[in-house]
């Protein structure tokens, strides 16, 4: 079976009926005006897609260059495909499977900044470059001191930001029309505006000119914005059956939802030259995203993290296999329609229709979200996700809730794991051993805590919420949260996740 490629589809030689491709396959490659840190599934199938589609209708001429933000990444298979991947969207809407495909063709190229950093720097400077997207996930816009290198890489997300800055300053003469838009996908709140203040903090610990910080003040616009689309990506289970079907492998293909919103918090004049919303798509430009932002983050990636980790350690390994279960399925319905949905702040009937949506998309048929990719990070997003909705719950009722409690039982019980030399850590499920992944810190934090306090969960819980470096406070002031947190976490040592959630729900 051929590879995915530009010359094949120019030849027509794939069986593509049914996909739209954005361009003429053998054209040249459009030039760079978009640059994306972030090489992941949801930028591929969200902004990309987005561009793409609006390449395609007309509207833009917008090539994207997609820099990996780690060392390790898929540069090197997309430049092997010519930039070329498979968008695959499934889902129900009004009741009915719909299902659509399309080849994007709007990456230019790709590279790992980490071995090309003179490339990104030449991409950055061009005078052609206009926007820039990022996705680093919700602790990558972060403020970690590191030394100014110019001439390599640097490590953190925000400190790269501000050395590509930097560099186009310098080159371009800090002249108003050289100022980028930057749109950073990663869900945390007001990233604009945070990525923002961290730039200019590394600009004023490296000494740089304060023309410079005058310039990313007045010339740059650092947008906040709000990104919902699942996309659980390549679907590994079906990738023999979709090729026969196809014509062609594509290894890069990502499968998603057809759902999508992209809420941005800035002026129309911007609207105008990022003009996704004219081609058919849902984006929406706003003078104040915090409605759609709470709405979204606090149900449908609050019950994503809420019930995740909890699914995962009792045997399960995706989000429609959790909505399959009968246990499961009811302690996130409490979650949601008892704990979440009623402290999310919209009118009653908007947010019980919005989390009925979600519900349907959770268990959409055609998406194979796995539970391990939800758990990435998960310390950081529990406290951005779940948080919010426990401590509000906590204010009106006098003491946390019972099943937002369990979730952070879970939590803890899912990091429950051996930290290797080389910073790998592991945990184990009835079903074998799985990989923890998280900051550096966070593994040391709670691989400690387990070690020191293994046998007394009470002593455990306390140890771990009374940390605020993990949440950014002291979790035991919380009336209720700590007892509770320890009573849920010695029955699922005692009688297993499941045993536990079944005890729970009874």
């Amino acid at each position: 079976m051929p590879l995915l490629s530009r010359a094949s589809l120019a030849a027509g030689a794939f069986a593509i009926a049914n996909t739209t491709v954005a361009h003429t396959a053998g054209a040249p490659r459009l030039p760079v005006t978009v640059l994306q840190i972030g090489d992941g599934n949801f930028l591929r199938g969200f902004v990309d897609w987005m561009v793409d589609v609006a390449n395609g209708a007309g509207l833009m001429r917008a090539g994207v260059a997609v820099a990996q933000p780690l060392d390790q990444g898929v540069a090197g298979l997309l430049n092997a495909q010519e930039g070329l991947y498979t968008v695959l969207l499934r889902g129900i809407e009004q009741g009915e499977e719909v299902e659509s495909r399309r080849v994007v063709s709007c990456v230019s190229e790709a590279l790992n900044p980490y071995a090309e950093w003179d490339r990104m720097l030449a991409l950055a400077t061009s005078p052609a470059l206009r926007f820039l997207v990022s996705n680093t996930t919700e602790a990558g816009i972060a403020d970690v001191a590191e030394p100014y290198t110019p001439g390599a890489c640097q490590q953190s997300f925000p400190a790269k930001v501000a050395a590509l800055l930097h560099a186009r300053f310098t080159a371009l003469g800090g002249t108003p029309e050289s100022g980028l838009v930057l749109l950073p996908c990663e869900l945390i709140e007001a990233n604009g505006a945070k990525l923002k203040r961290i730039v200019l903090a590394h600009a004023e610990r490296w000494g740089l000119e304060s023309g410079f910080a005058a310039w990313v003040e007045a010339h740059n616009h650092f947008l906040n914005t709000l990104v919902d689309r699942i996309v659980p990506g390549y679907p590994r289970d079906e990738a023999a059956a979709l090729a026969t079907t196809w014509g062609y492998e594509d290894p890069l293909a990502v499968a998603g939802e057809p759902f999508h919103v992209w809420v941005i918090e800035g002026p129309a004049a911007l609207a105008e030259e990022f003009p996704l919303h004219k081609a058919g798509l849902n984006v929406v430009w706003t003078d104040d995203l915090k409605p759609y932002r709470t709405r979204k983050v606090r149900i449908l990636n609050g019950a994503h993290t809420a019930g995740a980790l909890a699914a995962f350690v009792a045997g399960v390994d995706t989000v429609k296999g959790m909505m399959d279960d009968p246990t499961l399925s009811a302690y996130l319905n409490t979650g949601m329609f008892g704990e979440i949905v009623p402290f999310v702040p919209l009118p009653d009937a908007e947010r019980q229709d919005y989390a009925r949506t979600i519900m349907e998309r959770f268990g959409n048929p055609h998406i194979r979200h796995e539970l391990i990719a939800i758990a990435l990070n998960s310390v950081s997003k529990w406290q951005v996700r779940v948080l919010p909705s426990l401590k509000d719950h906590a204010a009106a009722h006098g003491e946390a809730p019972d099943g937002l409690s369990f979730s952070l039982a879970a939590l803890l019980r899912f990091y429950k794991g051996t930290l290797a030399a080389d910073g790998t850590c592991s945990g184990s499920r009835d079903a074998g051993p799985y990989p923890i992944r998280d900051d550096a810190a966070v593994l040391t934090a709670l691989s400690g805590a387990w070690a020191a306090h293994g046998g007394d969960p009470a002593a455990l819980v306390e140890a771990v919420l009374s940390n605020a470096a993990l949440w950014g406070e002291d979790l035991t002031r919380i009336p209720g949260l700590a007892h509770r947190t320890a009573a849920h976490l010695a029955v699922i040592e005692e009688r297993g996740m499941r045993g536990a959630l079944e005890a729970l729900m009874a």
